[in-house]
């Protein structure tokens, strides 16, 4: 919301009070300032001018020489190239040495080898948004008013000269989106009276409102709905002091019919829509939810494909507008438009907001319904804007109004007692001092034995209990005033939760292990959200989406990762190793909210190791990703029942380069190849991946790291080379050998892996390092030939595995 001061001033006196003063008191107290200053700041020496003649430049099929009185002696000579100049205009002038917007200095030069003395400006060029340039000026210099005088700086005439706040405002201060709310949260701050202006119609029609419309609304979609005719209008631009007001507020002026609308949703907070009458079919007006099939060009000139959640106004032939969005093409007032109907409402403010999502339609309009008006104040709103309309464009105002839903204001009642109030902000307020901050705020106060009744009006319909005036209280007497106090409280020492000591523990071993940290989008495809599932579950959709990639709870972490690697894999960056830790969704048939579980995954592809003078380039492989999620188990103490099992459970991983991750029975996740399918579509080359579900790991209860001091005692080494069928693990194996190993059997190291000449087809030679050590005492042959005898025996057994 932008506010300019001088508007401000008619209704609470600020004049008296500078400038940065008044930003920094509204951004303590009330909402933040985004930023605060006025146009012409920078800018000089740009006056108003008077083009006596105009004549081709002969040098030029697009240049003019004009001679400008801009209040000196002589005119002066300036070749312009705007298309509209023309003689007996008052024109915006930028002298020699003056400077325009950006810094840009104007200096006497040549131009085809013709003197020019300065530049006729257009509005752009003295710092206007193309945005608020009235459309007949856009390409052009702007015509000023006939009564401008020659060599008077332009900037008071262009409302350039007054000071305008832009304010942040949050969705609970939507009665700041209007002038007079910010003049009552002025009056508020600075203890002063509010002085508003109400409207009065007068010479009006002596036809009746029912002769012109007869309208029907449904009160659960317009709670308000009312209408107004203005007759005999003619349309024409508006006056200076209005245009200056919307283009100071951040909007284009049209014609005298639309910038009141305008300028009445700036000054009430109430949006309203002007109809040309004789566009209408019929005399009948329906408040409305759009029908299945049903379109409308609105006044963008987009032709829109309704929804039945869209609420619409229509007549006989359809809909004719976007209710509280925006209007439609087929009624726009233009040129020859003479009869106005003008409507004011409140409508459903849920169904407002889905519609102007959905079309992706955020007015002015909009957002004032989607955070709720002040409903006090929209009969004196549409009366003031038929008034305006009437007084500018020589109408009339047709007697009586069109209503066909009304609610009435209420005030809303809250109490709060001076103790609570003390309590909660810490303070020792007596009860004059709450009392006159109510007050202030225009609320009513009846006081009895430290509890307040206080009557906040509707104007203020974000207060609706006692926490809402503690709030007021609070930052009318400033937030920086109050109290610094402790809790009175036993003081807990605090911790982390064993989820989230692993968290953090899984985010430092991965970085140390070389992956980069990914902070993916929670919200995915629905194809996506039922990829690399770990386990079933259905999806969990929006409701209202904003964009189509991005409508479903994501299932999964790795569908984020592969997006992360395919956007820097597209940008040629090829070596890539990234995790991410975060919240998956599953969701049961008939349950209505998702169950949060924490994750962690990472992504793989490219080089681990690049090539250097010394060393050989080493690709990512299933090794080398099975080796870190080995390492980050073995950190968190989980390295015991640690065990690998080849899986096809997952269509988006490579069938014979993927397994399923246990910890002794329970099932935390899987690591593979995704499936080279998968790798196409993201234009990847081979990837590895893993997920592991963190709360599982939690669940078990992680061994506590202790120092155990080195044996003094040698330790023993005997390898074994076994001849096995080829469709023999080594997991299996490695199982078999510890479990039968003995006490004194401190590691199993694989060495050797042989498959071909002298061996037969269908078996392999797996060779073994077993580690035998006794922190105690020296180990004998006897005792290592025993645990070895034992493990052969077993893997035969077993196995049918032949020592080679």
């Amino acid at each position: 919301m932008k506010v300019s001061t001088k508007w401000l001033n008619e209704y609470v006196s600020v004049n008296d009070i500078e400038p940065q003063v008044l930003a920094e008191k509204i951004e303590r107290t009330a909402v933040e300032i985004d930023a605060a200053g006025r146009r012409e700041d920078g800018m000089k020496k740009i006056v108003v001018g008077h083009t006596l003649s105009v004549v081709d430049h002969p040098d030029s099929d697009h240049l003019h020489i004009c001679q400008v009185d801009v209040g000196e002696a002589e005119p002066f000579q300036i070749v312009c190239g705007a298309p509209n100049v023309a003689a007996d205009q008052k024109v915006i002038v930028a002298l020699p040495n003056s400077r325009i917007a950006d810094n840009i200095k104007i200096k006497k030069g040549k131009m085809r080898g013709v003197v020019s003395q300065g530049m006729i400006c257009g509005l752009q060029e003295i710092g206007f948004p193309d945005s608020v340039v009235p459309k007949e000026f856009a390409d052009g210099i702007y015509v000023l008013p006939e009564d401008a005088v020659a060599g008077e700086p332009v900037f008071g005439y262009l409302g350039m000269d007054e000071l305008v706040l832009e304010l942040d405002l949050t969705p609970n201060r939507a009665d700041l989106m209007s002038m007079r709310g910010v003049a009552h949260e002025i009056a508020a701050i600075y203890g002063r009276e509010v002085k508003l202006t109400h409207p009065e119609l007068k010479d009006m029609s002596d036809e009746k409102i029912a002769d012109f419309v007869d309208v029907t609304a449904d009160e659960t979609l317009a709670p308000t709905y009312l209408m107004r005719a203005i007759k005999d209008v003619k349309i024409a631009p508006s006056p200076m002091w209005l245009q200056n007001r919307l283009w100071n507020a951040g909007i284009r002026p049209v014609n005298n019919v639309v910038d009141v609308t305008n300028y009445i949703l700036l000054d009430y907070g109430q949006p309203l829509h002007a109809f040309d009458y004789a566009k209408l079919a019929g005399k009948e007006i329906f408040v409305r939810l759009a029908q299945e099939g049903e379109k409308l060009i609105t006044l963008d000139g987009e032709e829109r494909e309704l929804e039945p959640t869209d609420m619409v106004i229509a007549d006989a032939n359809g809909p004719i507008a976007l209710a509280g969005v925006m209007g439609g093409q087929s009624t726009e007032v233009d040129d020859q438009t003479t009869t106005i109907l003008l409507e004011a409402a409140v409508f459903n403010s849920s169904l407002v907001r889905k519609t102007a999502r959905r079309e992706v339609l955020h007015s002015e309009s909009s957002a004032r319904f989607e955070r709720g008006i002040n409903i006090a104040t929209v009969k004196e709103a549409i009366d003031a804007a038929a008034a305006l309309i009437a007084e500018l464009s020589g109408g009339q105002v047709v007697a009586e109004m069109a209503q066909a839903t009304f609610k009435e204001p209420e005030d809303t009642i809250v109490k709060v007692t001076l103790k609570r109030i003390n309590d909660v902000l810490g303070t020792d307020f007596d009860a004059a001092t709450v009392e006159k901050i109510f007050i202030d705020l225009g609320f009513g106060v009846v006081q009895t034995d430290g509890e307040f009744t206080v009557t906040v009006p509707p104007r203020r319909w974000d207060i609706k209990i006692a926490a809402d005036l503690l709030e007021e209280v609070a930052r009318l007497y400033g937030y920086d005033n109050l109290p610094t106090t402790l809790p009175v409280a036993e003081m807990t020492p605090g911790h982390y939760t064993d989820l989230q000591m692993m968290v953090r523990s899984a985010r430092e071993l991965l970085e140390a292990a070389g992956l980069s940290q990914a902070i993916s989008y929670s919200l995915v495809s629905a194809e996506k959200a039922q990829r690399f599932l770990m386990e079933p579950t259905e999806t969990t959709e929006l409701v209202f989406p904003m964009t189509s990639e991005r409508t479903t709870l994501r299932s999964n972490l790795i569908s984020g990762l592969l997006d992360d690697l395919a956007y820097n894999t597209a940008r040629k960056v090829e070596n890539i190793a990234m995790y991410e830790q975060g919240k998956v969704f599953y969701k049961k048939a008939g349950e209505d909210r998702p169950r949060e579980v924490e994750h962690v995954a990472g992504a793989m592809t490219g080089l681990f190791k690049a090539e250097n003078w010394h060393d050989a380039k080493q690709p990512v492989d299933f090794y080398i990703a099975k080796g870190v999620v080995e390492h980050l188990l073995s950190k968190l103490g989980l390295e015991k029942g640690i065990s690998f099992k080849a899986s096809q459970a997952y269509p988006e991983m490579h069938p014979g380069r993927t397994a399923d991750i246990f910890l002794g029975e329970e099932y935390i996740g899987f690591i593979g190849e995704i499936h080279p399918n998968i790798a196409q579509e993201y234009r990847l080359q081979r990837t590895y991946v893993f997920e592991l579900d963190l709360e599982k790991m939690v669940a078990v209860k992680p061994k506590q790291e202790q120092y155990v001091p080195v044996s003094k005692f040698p330790e023993v080494k005997r390898d074994i080379a076994l001849l096995v069928a080829e469709d023999v693990t080594n997991a299996d194996l490695v199982d078999c050998i510890k479990a039968n190993g003995g006490a004194y059997l401190a590691d199993v190291e694989i060495f050797d892996v042989y498959a071909g000449d002298k061996i037969a087809d269908g078996f392999k030679s797996l060779a073994y390092k077993l580690v035998f050590r006794n922190a105690q005492a020296t180990l004998v042959d006897e005792d290592i030939n025993k645990a070895v005898e034992k493990v052969i025996k077993n893997l035969q057994e077993k196995f049918a595995a032949e020592v080679r």
